[in-house]
């Protein structure tokens, strides 16, 4: 069992950046793949980025990738989702995910993002 533990969303200005992360803790050493999907208010959840065990380069949505960062530190068990020149279609709640369970999929509480002036 792992549990997923986000942080660093929040309110932002557009073309502002936030730095997310994502704490991994308990079995930690059943994930390979770990990252990020989002769910804008009223819209079905979305793929954001994910990266591999041994990275280093991540793989982005095409209309975020210019944009994004994705990077992660194993002896942390943390992933983290560099954003930058935030836009207000942005706004969402942003949710880790971590592959290789047995269990499945398992997924943070996620954390809120919102782009506005």
């Amino acid at each position: 069992q792992v549990q997923l533990t986000e942080s660093g969303g929040g309110l932002v200005q557009p073309g502002g950046s936030l730095r997310l992360s994502c704490a991994a803790s308990g079995r930690t050493d059943r994930i390979i793949d770990m990252g990020w999907f989002r769910q804008p208010p009223g819209k079905e959840r979305e793929f954001v980025a994910v990266i591999g065990l041994s990275g280093p380069n991540g793989h982005y949505a095409d209309s975020m990738k210019d944009r994004l960062t994705i990077s992660r530190d194993n002896a942390e068990n943390t992933v983290y989702l560099q954003m930058n020149s935030l836009k207000p279609e942005d706004t969402a709640v942003y949710y880790c995910f971590a592959d290789g369970s047995p269990e499945g999929r398992d997924w943070g509480q996620g954390t809120q993002v919102t782009v506005s002036s």
